[in-house]
């Protein structure tokens, strides 16, 4: 058993208490609340904290290995290389404070099984395997030839049809995805396509979502232009991925429909500051989408969408464990920081739609994900994405990291 005091405890959803305690009692919270009434734990190991909060979650996550910002990486790295890349930044994530992950494509759906059995650190991730995509849609390597994609791992799988889509959907189950990632509209970093272009017919759309609910499958759609965003939503997706051209018709609609928007616009940000390591299309892109994108997100946020974190890191490197940096891109488009830790925590688990499990916050019967930080991140907002300020990460009621620990 383990007990958590804490100067400041901030339970995910909810008013913060001063003066709080967590006990964790094997992988589950027994009790999150304050110290006054918290039961008398003469046996557990006791760790006195500044700030106890749920564990992180991030929403768009990303572990493919890839040493820079060009889709081509996908197909000219050996995949081997690309997991070991990808298993030290599962760790860095982890130490960055991130205890789950939903991973919209990459490596993580294979590894998962290798940090469950405790050979790699890393958060519990929730993976989605390949990215259904069109023949030249945001997920096709566009400067490869169709056969030779055949014939690697690209991150994608192309699929056109209803009878594709489905078989797309089934593949992915068949290797135990926790959530299904379509590409409704065309992306930043894939050649040829526009960003705002919509990307698989309403039909596909509808076939999709439908044979993910049949498995109890949310849907994450990449969809960066209006067109597909409302078509996605009609469709019934959990959730829009970035929604850079969102407008007030497109916001009320999804606020209407519940679905959840994962903004990344830490990835954005980051992108956009770049040009000399992106592919020059890619970067005239992203200059494009960057500041449609930022307006998107302060409507999205007054026009109370229901917001979730994720940052859509993906190249490899030190942008993983600087994750919860995406709270202080939140509060800056005009999120409490009380909103914005509830995006990165308690509403992290509503975006895997039926399989949501009991996480995010801090309550008798929740999984023991906790962390502490050594600031009050309702005053210290721009401390996030220093994973430095992070001491202690459990996962699953596990002490992953804290002061004196040295990982090898």
């Amino acid at each position: 058993m383990i007990r958590i005091n804490a100067e400041l405890l901030v339970p995910g959803r909810g008013q913060p208490i001063d003066d709080g305690t967590v006990i964790l009692d094997g992988d589950k919270i027994s009790f999150a609340g304050t110290t006054a009434d918290a039961p008398t734990t003469p046996d557990a190991s006791v760790t006195e904290v500044q700030t106890v909060l749920p564990g992180l979650w991030e929403c768009h996550a990303h572990f493919a290995g890839i040493p820079r910002p060009d889709l081509l990486a996908l197909v000219t790295e050996p995949e081997s290389r690309r997991a070991a890349r990808a298993t030290v930044d599962l760790s860095k994530t982890l130490d960055g404070g991130v205890t789950s992950a939903r991973e919209v494509g990459g490596l993580g759906l294979h590894i998962a099984p290798a940090i469950d059995d405790g050979y790699v650190r890393g958060p519990t991730i929730y993976g989605a395997g390949g990215v259904l995509t069109t023949t030249g849609g945001h997920a096709d390597v566009h400067n490869v030839p169709l056969d030779a994609l055949d014939h690697v791992d690209h991150f994608g799988i192309i699929c056109d049809g209803v009878p594709e889509c489905l078989k797309a959907v089934r593949t992915n189950l068949r290797a135990n995805a926790k959530v299904i990632k379509v590409c409704a509209s065309g992306g930043v970093m894939s050649e040829v396509d526009h960003p705002i272009h919509q990307q698989f017919s309403n039909e596909e759309l509808q076939a999709i979502v439908e044979e993910a609910a049949r498995a109890e499958r949310g849907v994450a759609a990449h969809c960066h232009g209006k067109p597909g965003i409302m078509a996605a939503v009609r469709a019934g997706v959990t959730t829009i991925e970035h929604g850079s051209y969102l407008d007030e018709e497109a916001a009320d609609l999804m606020f209407e429909a519940g679905t959840t928007l994962v903004p990344t616009r830490y990835v954005i940000d980051q992108l956009s500051r770049h040009s000399e390591s992106m592919p020059r299309y890619a970067y005239e892109k992203m200059q494009e989408v960057a500041g449609h994108h930022e307006q998107a997100l302060k409507l999205a946020v007054a026009k109370e969408v229901p917001i979730a974190m994720g940052t859509d890191i993906f190249v490899s490197g030190d942008d993983y464990g600087q994750n919860s940096r995406e709270i202080t891109h939140l509060v800056n488009a005009g999120m409490t920081p009380l909103e914005a830790i509830e995006a990165a925590t308690a509403n992290g688990p509503t975006t895997l739609g039926l399989q949501a499990p009991d996480s995010g916050q801090l309550r008798a019967g929740y999984d023991a994900d906790v962390i502490a930080i050594d600031f009050d991140p309702l005053e210290e907002v721009t401390a996030w994405g220093n994973p430095d300020r992070v001491t202690h990460v459990w996962k699953r009621g596990r002490l992953e990291k804290n002061p004196g620990l040295v990982v090898h």
